[in-house]
């Protein structure tokens, strides 16, 4: 029974240092742009159980209760909480803000198309609108050398006046995609997720219109990590920690006992 608690408090430790970690990065990602912040989930693990309840007690009585023993606690995984971060005023036209649902598409080195909130766009030496790390915009949109007066509207439709015309020219427009599930797409690094199974597939379109969010031209989306509740986490989690070692140190010296006395 005593090595039973010992086990028990082991994966407490467990699950407590994996908690910390999640809280970690989310500090540690509290100025990326249009981060979200992660929660883990944890659940019991099976139960031992000893009696059932309405067990027979007698002839003719019943237990009320039952004995079921727990058997620790194990990560269940971690869900991106899709809140909206705080909308950032920058000026700069390729600095994009998504305000609502939805994700900006990104073609990846190895042909996926990555998902992210991250608006923080450049243009590549070939005028296409790109991420930081040169990943092209889906759909791909050129801007021509010596355009002026570039604009991106509320449905994504990207407007310029080309060099040599009074006029203003549609150059594309950029869709954004929403998901039933967007906590079921899976973080791969660079500020970018794709598709899984949990998350269903893409719904993809102009944004600002079935219940695609708009797109903010001159502004970039915050993290939604708020340092105060991460840090009161952070602090509960430790405590947890330490209960869960002072188990164990007690689960020790009892069985230090027994071995002494018997």
């Amino acid at each position: 029974m005593t090595t039973a608690a010992m086990h028990v408090a082991r994966t407490g430790l467990d699950a407590q240092s994996t908690r910390m970690r999640v809280i970690a990065n989310n500090l540690a990602n509290v100025n990326t742009t249009g981060f979200k912040r992660d929660r883990a989930s944890f659940e019991t693990m099976a139960y031992q159980s000893i009696r059932a309840p309405g067990a027979n007690s007698s002839a003719d009585d019943k237990y009320a209760i039952g004995l079921s023993l727990g058997t620790g606690v194990q990560m269940m995984g971690t869900a991106k909480i899709d809140t909206q971060g705080t909308l950032n005023t920058t000026g700069n036209s390729l600095d994009l803000a998504i305000e609502g649902n939805g994700f900006f598409q990104v073609l990846m080195p190895d042909g996926r198309t990555g998902y992210t909130r991250a608006g923080n766009f450049n243009l590549s030496a070939e005028g296409k609108i790109v991420t930081d790390a040169g990943m092209p915009v889906q759909p791909e949109i050129t801007v021509p050398e010596g355009a002026e007066s570039l604009t991106i509207g509320a449905d994504g439709t990207v407007t310029a006046q080309v060099a040599g015309s009074t006029d203003v020219s549609t150059l594309g427009q950029i869709q954004t995609a929403r998901f039933i599930n967007p906590a079921g797409l899976d973080p791969v690094g660079d500020n970018m997720l794709i598709e899984t199974p949990a998350s269903g597939a893409p719904q993809v379109g102009a944004a600002n219109i079935d219940g695609r969010g708009a797109i903010r031209q001159g502004s970039l989306e915050t993290s939604n990590v708020n340092v105060v509740e991460e840090l009161v986490d952070m602090i509960e989690t430790q405590r947890a920690y330490e209960v869960n070692s002072k188990m164990i140190s007690a689960t020790d010296e009892m069985l230090r006992y027994v071995n002494q006395q018997l």
